[in-house]
């Protein structure tokens, strides 16, 4: 790189083994991206923005809302009449195999694991029971309806932006020395993205959300890379980028994609509600990755200067 006072910086080639952060950036970067960079400092504020234009934009909610509505209208009736007539067998079960068991469940009549709560808690932990399996049935009648919505809202939001298929540019490796990450490393992270393994971290964590806000945090965090990871797979794919240039990217940004992924996992972890954020965290997902390639298109245009 040149000593020269003028020379082009490219972002990642400072001499050193990391990259300036984006608020460094900022400084060097043209003014038209200066206000996306300011976004990516802080990820999850995707989610927020998601939430918001869902809740506000008509050609967005409109269109999903009649994509799952009898979906949702059927699943909710059959869930609503599955939670009145079940509510005391289920009591029951708590008390007979949860409460008296508190050596295996952690669980006394007014304790969990040997902490004290305020509550009636075989209520409490028959309503979370309740709550997930109203959610399982809302989601079996909207599973294919609400998948066809997701996948719209993102395509709709990329579309707002202005942008088309030509919009996303091959990788561009933005750091000077990029970390190695291994084959086992990036098998993991897809692992951990698809379905499979959606599904068995849910289960593992099943157990916590019976412990209130600590559950619910717990299990945002163990999933968050892995949803993080899911929900930007159509720039991944947009971009033709392979698994290896995937988990570098990832790790590059490991921070940033953790608390992106905490956010929409502690959204989309909300008993019911959270079916809705899982279309809303699509919107966030799109709108990050508009920045993201914006940030590739400069480092792209820098080196082709340098050339």
């Amino acid at each position: 790189m040149s000593d020269s006072p003028n020379a082009v910086q490219i972002p990642g080639e400072f001499g050193s083994e990391s990259p300036k952060s984006h608020s460094e950036l900022s400084a060097i970067l043209p003014p038209e991206l200066r206000a996306s960079t300011t976004r990516l400092n802080f990820p999850p504020s995707y989610v927020v923005v998601g939430v918001y234009r869902l809740f506000t934009d008509k050609s967005l909610y409109i269109p999903a809302w009649k994509k799952c509505e009898h979906g949702f209208v059927r699943g909710a009736t059959i869930g609503l009449v599955w939670a009145v007539t079940t509510f005391k067998i289920q009591r029951k079960f708590v008390e007979l195999f949860l409460i008296k068991s508190p050596s295996v469940t952690g669980l006394s009549r007014d304790a969990i694991f040997g902490f004290q709560v305020p509550f009636d808690l075989p209520t409490y932990a028959t309503l979370v029971f309740l709550s997930t399996q109203f959610s399982a049935i809302l989601t079996f009648f909207l599973s294919h309806n609400i998948r066809i919505a997701r996948d719209r809202v993102y395509e709709q939001t990329i579309q707002s932006r202005g942008k088309g298929p030509d919009f996303w540019k091959p990788y561009v490796e933005e750091w000077d020395n990029p970390p190695v990450v291994s084959q086992g490393h990036f098998g993991v992270g897809v692992f951990a993205s698809s379905f499979v393994g959606r599904t068995l971290i849910k289960i593992m964590v099943t157990p916590f959300r019976l412990v209130p806000i600590v559950g619910i945090l717990l299990s945002a965090w163990l999933k968050a890379l892995g949803t993080a990871r899911y929900l930007h797979r159509h720039y991944f794919q947009a971009k033709g980028m392979t698994k290896e240039q995937i988990s570098i990217f990832i790790e590059e940004r490991k921070w940033s994609y953790r608390a992106f992924g905490f956010a929409a996992a502690l959204l989309e972890g909300l008993p019911i509600v959270g079916l809705l954020f899982t279309v809303s965290n699509r919107i966030g997902a799109a709108m990050w990755a508009h920045d993201l390639e914006k940030h590739q298109h400069y480092i792209s245009e820098l080196k082709a200067k340098k050339e």
